[in-house]
């Protein structure tokens, strides 16, 4: 954790919601004036799309058939420990883009699912922000889990998850069903090991919990909406928290434990920003 370079880790599995988290984390940054290094963890992945076709290809033949993103294997653990510690040292580090897209290739004039070349971070920002697979991630040779001030963890139960993922892949990334069903089985072994893990060191963990049957994930049509679920909230340290504020700003939200909120889906985003904005505000009075 560092006073004068304070880091922001959004951490989650693939469909899991994190990029809905960091939007809102942008809209506070726009609004409070803090200009953040933005960091995607896409970015730490060790193969390009179709270097990872290869590498699964290969491990598939000597008979391992959970090599996936989430593993250790397919990601350069030691950089993102690296930038999240030389961040904190001094505000510096280097990343690059993976680009998802046509959209987000063509100005770098590359193909999508490649790399951007890496490049030192943009001098002078007041935080580091990431959001990804492994912002909390711990194994034998590295700690990520560490470094970060704030360390948000973003987990719909695993049915929402799966629902949530196949309809992303099927309608924006053009996948058939059992395509993402294929992926989703061959990445649980890493699933439990690698990212269920992290949220045992979460500040804070969100959980969208839906109010309609899941049940059968692979048949759902569509994914429940937010005014179809309710979010779980725990805060690992609840000193501080004003939760009777919460509670009086967050109309038909409740305690379910003593450090555990529970909102309407559709009041998601109006949580974090009454919960988080406190937090950046106490992380830019201790850079001064």
């Amino acid at each position: 954790m560092s006073t004068q370079h304070p880091i922001i880790a959004i951490t989650g599995s693939s469909g899991a919601g994190t990029s809905t988290v960091t939007r809102t984390f942008q809209n506070i940054f726009r609004r409070e004036g803090v200009r953040a290094a933005i960091i995607e963890g896409d970015s730490y992945h060790r193969y390009d799309r179709l270097a990872m076709k290869r590498q699964a290809a290969e491990a598939e033949k000597t008979g391992n058939q959970h090599f996936s993103h989430f593993g250790a294997e397919a990601n350069l653990f030691e950089e993102i420990e690296s930038l999240f510690r030389t961040y904190s040292q001094n505000g510096t580090g280097r990343s690059r883009k993976y680009l998802h897209n046509a959209e987000e290739a063509a100005p770098y004039g590359q193909e999508p699912g490649t790399f951007t070349a890496w490049e030192p971070l943009p001098a002078g920002t007041d935080m580091l922000f990431y959001e990804g697979l492994h912002g909390a991630v711990v194994t034998p040779q590295v700690n990520v889990a560490q470094y970060p001030d704030l360390l948000v963890g973003v987990v719909p139960v695993i049915n929402l998850e799966w629902i949530q993922k196949l309809w992303r892949d099927k309608n924006m990334r053009g996948y058939s069903a059992d395509a993402v069903t294929d992926t989703i089985l061959r990445r649980m072994p890493d699933y439990v090991n690698h990212i269920c893990p992290q949220f045992q060191h979460t500040h804070v963990n969100f959980q969208r919990v839906p109010m309609v049957d899941t049940s059968n994930p692979f048949i759902a049509r569509d994914v429940p909406t937010a005014d179809e679920s309710m979010v779980v909230i725990r805060f690992a340290q609840p000193k501080g928290i004003d939760f009777q504020y919460l509670l009086n700003m967050i109309h038909d939200s409740w305690m379910s434990r003593a450090n555990t909120i529970v909102v309407p889906g559709g009041k998601m985003e109006l949580a974090m920003q009454l919960i988080f904005t406190p937090f950046i505000w106490r992380m830019m009075e201790r850079k001064k």
